[in-house]
This record gives C-alpha cells, sequence and structure tokens, in this order.
C-alpha cells in the first residue's frame, strides 16, 4: 500500500529544507500522477517540474491542517488546468520510440500490458482519470482525493464508479482483440 505523504507543514523549518527533502521524497508519485494527466513522458516531466517550483515558491501558503502530498497533488492538478487552458489542451500519445524501446526483450510482454493500461486509462475523460488516479493509483483516500480535486466526496465517488466501470469495459475490449 502507498503511503498518503502525511507531514504536516508544523513541523517544516523556515530554511524550507524539509519541504525540499518531502517533494524529493515525493517525485516518483508526482510522476506518476503526471503521466496519468498528461499520457506524455516529457509532458509529464514538464509538469511536475512546474509543481516543485510552484510549491518551493509558494512554501508559506501550505497550511498547517494539510498534508504535503495533497498539497502537491492539487498544486499539481491546478498547473494541469493551467496548463491545458493555455495550451488548448493537445491530444498526445506515446512517443514512438517509447513503444520499440524494448523489442526482443522478455520482459517486453509486462510493458506492453502496462502501455495498454496507459493507453486506456488515457482515454477515459479527464475527471474519471483523475479520480482513477489518486485513488487507485496513488492511494489516496477518498477524501484526500475529493479535496484535491477540489469536490465533494459524493461527486469523486460517482467519477470513480464511472472511470472503473469504463476501464473495465475497455479492458475487456483490449483483452479480446489481442486473444
Amino acid at each position: 500500500m502507498v503511503a498518503t505523504g502525511v507531514v504536516r507543514s508544523s513541523s517544516m523549518d523556515s530554511s524550507g529544507e524539509d519541504l525540499r527533502d518531502r517533494i524529493i521524497e515525493l517525485l516518483p508519485r508526482l510522476r506518476r500522477f503526471a503521466r496519468s494527466l498528461a499520457r506524455n513522458a516529457q509532458d509529464a516531466d514538464d509538469l511536475v517540474q512546474i509543481t516543485a517550483e510552484r510549491a518551493l515558491a509558494h512554501a508559506g501558503q501550505l497550511r498547517p491542517d494539510h498534508s504535503v502530498a495533497g498539497w502537491l497533488f492539487g498544486i499539481m492538478r491546478n498547473a494541469w488546468i493551467d496548463e491545458g487552458r493555455s495550451r488548448r489542451r493537445r491530444e498526445s500519445r506515446l512517443e514512438p520510440e517509447e513503444l520499440a524501446e524494448r523489442i526482443g526483450d522478455p520482459a517486453a510482454g509486462a510493458d506492453q500490458e502496462l502501455l495498454c493500461l496507459q493507453n486506456v486509462l488515457a482515454r477515459l475523460p479527464q475527471e474519471q482519470r483523475l479520480a482513477v488516479a489518486l485513488v487507485l493509483v496513488e492511494g489516496f483516500s477518498y477524501k484526500e482525493a475529493a479535496s484535491i480535486m477540489g469536490v465533494p466526496v459524493g461527486t469523486l465517488t460517482s467519477r470513480l464508479a464511472r472511470g472503473r466501470e469504463a476501464l473495465q469495459s475497455m479492458l475487456s475490449e483490449t483483452s479480446g482483440a489481442l486473444s
């Protein structure tokens, strides 16, 4: 199970060293979440960088009653929305070189399954993809995920249920096509 990264800002010293350490510790989770949003490794890396920059620049805005992880994921979500608005959120696909990286590798089957799952996840509407990524992939509680998304828990639950249903449907179609 993935830890939720609950570290309260009251433990942060004035120099921000603790915040920097927490950001570094959360980078793998932030990158994974960014990949689920951006659907492209380069855009995901840019999104993680924007998130870290904004967090460090606005460290004073971290509330004492808020987890660092939840705060960072919220910043990332807002950064993604900002980027989408400014670029009109173009559709992205995995780069061809990423698909051909492991040709002939015995582990390529597992990679192919992961690519299939990533492609199916990318086909979900953004609200459902965000709910699935926060709860099912990142392990946030419904309450934490709803807070990050800025919606009531009931709305998150609905989006998650619709996302799960759509994922199951698309995965069963995909596995039938691969057989």
